[in-house]
């Protein structure tokens, strides 16, 4: 049974792209400077400014970038982290989505540049995230932001990491977190997920390419057990912030994040679920390519306007 369509915007990025090898054919730092040297547009929202910082972690200085689409203090936060199956992508590679999200949610966006596998192996990447949020919430009066409306937002790997530091907070007392944006999250590690199966060679994401970045990420430490790095192994969601899950029609890990927002729901943390018809993995990357891609963006900064607005206790 053929899998699902493309949008018509969505098959013209991919085709031109051309044939892409599979990452393990083309090696990890071939797939990194592939990444890396892909031009931003000339035409990102414009930000009021853009700061590079570092935050302390325990194992040393955190890059972020922190854009600020208005000069308003006290502005709400946004902490993100990127995609890239946690081995590759920087702030760099993925100004575009950290714009677009500054830009529809008018916060403040603290972009992450986490440390990745295999050089850093896990659980590096979730320290540093987490490590992030934390600072940033003890340092809001400095940043300019308002610690009373800080979210956490990721896609793809990025997702779960996100996903990982609201579980880490609930369970160790902070910091408070009013909302999570997952994109497209890699939540799990199911292959057996019917999502899966049915594409195992979807377009920019294919089932070879999800196995040798797992095996990247897995490198050193093996396969993981615990919810913080994988957080559909988590038993209870309950307590967790309100969430906004983002999925695409065409994405083999599709079932990972709707599975993930079912069971928020059932644990009755409010979420948001919205599947974009037509959409690859990774679609939100470049948003200003394709129609659904800037329709998503703009959904997630209306959500996270209004939660902003009326931040909830959970």
């Amino acid at each position: 049974m053929p899998g699902p369509t493309l949008d018509p915007d969505a098959a013209a990025r991919v085709a031109s792209f051309g044939p892409i090898p599979p990452m393990r054919e083309r090696g990890l730092d071939a797939v990194r400077a592939g990444v890396e040297n892909t031009p931003v547009p000339d035409d990102m929202p414009a930000m009021a400014s853009i700061e590079e910082r570092c935050a302390p972690g325990p194992d040393g200085p955190i890059p972020l970038r922190i854009y600020r689409p208005t000069d308003a203090t006290d502005a709400p936060v946004v902490v993100y982290f990127h995609g890239g199956g946690m081995v590759m992508g920087s702030n760099r590679s993925f100004e575009p989505l950290a714009r677009a999200l500054a830009a529809g949610s008018t916060a403040t966006v603290v972009s992450v540049d986490y440390r990745l596998a295999p050089e850093h192996p896990a659980p590096a990447q979730f320290v540093d995230c987490s490590a992030v949020t934390t600072w940033v919430a003890e340092n809001a009066t400095s940043l300019g932001v308002g610690p009373a409306r800080l979210a956490v937002a990721g896609d793809s790997a990025g997702g779960s990491l996100a996903a990982a530091v609201t579980l880490a907070a609930r369970d160790f007392g902070g910091p408070v977190i009013c909302a999570q944006v997952l994109m497209y999250p890699g939540l799990d590690r199911d292959m057996a997920a019917p999502s899966m199966v049915a594409m195992p060679d979807a377009p920019l994401l294919s089932r070879a390419d999800i196995d040798y970045m797992h095996e990247l990420a897995d490198d050193g430490v093996g396969a993981p057990h615990d919810a913080y790095r994988i957080p559909a192994y988590a038993e209870d969601l309950s307590g967790l912030p309100p969430a906004i899950v983002v999925t695409g029609e065409c994405d083999p890990i599709r079932d990972w994040g709707e599975r993930y927002a079912q069971r928020l729901r059932d644990a009755r943390v409010q979420t948001t679920l919205t599947r974009y018809p037509g959409m690859y993995h990774g679609f939100l990357m470049r948003p200003d390519g394709t129609a659904r891609g800037r329709l998503a963006m703009a959904e997630i900064g209306a959500l996270l306007r209004a939660k902003f607005a009326e931040p909830l206790p959970f």
